[in-house]
């Protein structure tokens, strides 16, 4: 891959993560299906399984990585974001020329294509985003990448309010905007998308700048959730309306009062980059990207011989290229594939990650069963607290993996094990306890992403991008055996009973929640496993208290 160019100066990164923001918040466009899924029903003349189906095209396109991740390593990012542009006009442009009747009868088949590639536009989004800024921010990767995947989870509200207050609940609206809002705002951020040079040494502000990006977005989210609710509750006039909307709009505007402050109060800190360049009379740019760390010869080096002997007794086939990485160092797709701690990391997100999608995907029919007749409320507080989960869990995975060296992987089967007893809260039925349950699985569910900043740390940033979206497999894996088969299933049989197509009562679900229960037990066990397994990875990584920079392995 030829090498791109890198931004220089500290200000970059930032301005790329503000603009990486609202590129998560497109990216998150696959959680609006819930809200056009009627109109296929009522216009399309849909039945309840067609529409189930197409729920899962959206599910599956969502989560088909691996070609963006593969393409993160060869193509810039604005290319990813250029192709996801395309994708997200393409296949939102065909739902909304059936929908809209300006196209009649297209087949079933077309329209399931149409929806897998206008979400698969969601992998390229976030992959350009999430991948460039984990680079750019390589000792802050448990701050960064909690943010960013946290405004996924909390896209899905910001498209209810626009979805109320400027679309007037119509889904040809909103799809237009999907075919055409989407791609204008993608192309609006590309440029901002970028690499850059990571700083070297310690920022003591830089903390501070993400606290401020971490307490802005749990305002957005609540501000969101309150507003969600009051739209549905009162009838508000246009102008407050468009009131309420501009104020999230400034909400995702105000990551860019970092950079801001940073251009009008310059620091006299300097990275240690920069110090050394000025030892030396070079400039910052001339000094590599990548240095050796302390730690070392804890994770293994090249003993008495430097990298660059070893280099040149490859060109020379002295030596042959098969040294294989140690963990913590980058490692190639096929690399880790013969890694067991890759594998419990993967089924350990696969039980997590799909009891949560479960819950997420019937929590209309779960609702209804459980009595309730209007379930936006508990689509909101799934939400927030998703978000909430998935933010939390950078924040306090990033607090003791430095001061502590714990792995982050401890707080994946925290999680999982505060769940078991929230599938059993949901299978035994007590009054509102609803409520709580749905508060704990999103966050539950939301704890599980911190297998994403897991698989940076433990197998490198070089081939993240298509690392983190093999991860991502698992979701829609677990979603087709937990949802479809599992819950499906049973719930359709206890509807047969009841000789109703809509089941009520906890039966319809207490079977799933029990199996459930056992399935995150069985994740906590992975999860502690795998915490004892790399726990002298992350001393090494993390011996001096701040993320230690590995040196390549010969073989990479």
């Amino acid at each position: 891959m030829a090498k791109l160019a890198e931004k220089t100066g500290s200000r970059p990164p930032w301005v790329g993560l503000a603009a990486a923001i609202w590129v998560q918040m497109a990216a998150g466009n696959a959680s609006t299906f819930p809200l056009y899924s009627a109109a296929l029903k009522s216009v399309l003349g849909f039945n309840q399984q067609q529409v189930t189906i197409l729920g899962v095209a959206g599910e599956l396109g969502g989560n088909m990585g691996l070609l963006p991740g593969y393409a993160s390593n060869i193509l810039p990012p604005w290319a990813l974001l250029l192709i996801g542009v395309f994708s997200c006009f393409l296949g939102y442009g065909v739902l909304w020329l059936s929908i809209s009747q300006i196209v009649h009868d297209l087949p079933f088949w077309l329209l399931f294509i149409a929806l897998v590639i206008a979400t698969n536009s969601c992998s390229w989004f976030m992959t350009s985003s999430l991948v460039t800024n984990m680079r750019n921010f390589p000792m802050s990767r448990g701050p960064v990448a909690g943010l960013l995947k946290a405004l996924i989870g909390i896209s899905g509200a910001a498209y209810t309010v626009v979805f109320s207050m400027l679309l007037h609940h119509s889904a040809s609206n909103l799809l237009l905007f999907l075919t055409v809002g989407i791609p204008i705002l993608c192309l609006a951020t590309m440029y901002f998308i970028r690499p850059c040079v990571p700083a070297t040494g310690e920022d003591p502000s830089e903390p501070i700048y993400f606290t401020f990006l971490l307490g802005t977005s749990i305002l957005l989210a609540a501000y969101l959730v309150v507003t969600t609710v009051v739209s549905e509750v009162y009838s508000l006039p246009s102008v407050v309306r468009y009131v309420l909307v501009a104020v999230m709009v400034l909400f995702l505007f105000s990551p860019l009062a970092v950079p801001i402050k940073m251009t009008l109060f310059r620091s006299d800190v300097k990275s240690s980059s920069d110090n050394i360049a000025n030892e030396e009379g070079e400039s910052p740019q001339e000094k590599p990207l990548l240095i050796s760390s302390t730690s070392d010869s804890n994770l293994g080096s090249l003993d008495d011989v430097s990298d660059i002997e070893v280099l040149l007794a490859e060109g020379e086939g002295a030596v042959k290229k098969n040294r294989k990485p140690r963990r913590g160092e980058d490692f190639k797709i096929s690399q880790i594939f013969v890694k067991a701690d890759f594998w419990l990391l993967w089924f350990s997100y696969l039980l997590g990650m799909g009891s949560g999608v479960t819950v997420s995907n019937n929590l209309a029919q779960i609702g209804f069963a459980y009595g309730i007749k209007d379930t936006t409320v508990l689509v909101c507080i799934f939400s927030f607290f998703n978000f909430t989960g998935r933010l939390a869990s950078g924040a306090i995975s990033e607090h003791f993996v430095k001061s502590r060296t714990i792995p982050r992987t401890l707080w994946m089967g925290a999680s999982q094990f505060v769940m078991v007893f929230t599938f059993l809260l949901f299978a035994m039925d007590i009054d509102h306890t609803i409520y709580v349950a749905t508060a704990l699985a999103g966050i539950g569910m939301g704890f599980q992403l911190l297998s994403i900043a897991t698989i940076s740390e433990l197998f490198g940033l070089r081939h993240f991008g298509i690392n983190f979206n093999v991860i991502l497999l698992a979701n829609p894996i677990g979603a087709s055996l937990f949802s479809a088969l599992l819950a499906g299933h049973i719930y359709d049989q206890e509807a047969d009973k009841q000789g109703n197509p809509t089941c009520i009562g906890p039966d319809c679900f207490r079977v799933t929640f029990l199996v459930l229960a056992g399935v995150c037990g069985l994740g906590t066990l992975l999860c502690v496993i795998l915490t004892v397994r790399i726990r002298p990875v992350y001393q090494a990584l993390y011996a001096s208290g701040s993320f230690k920079l590995q040196p390549q392995s010969a073989g990479n």
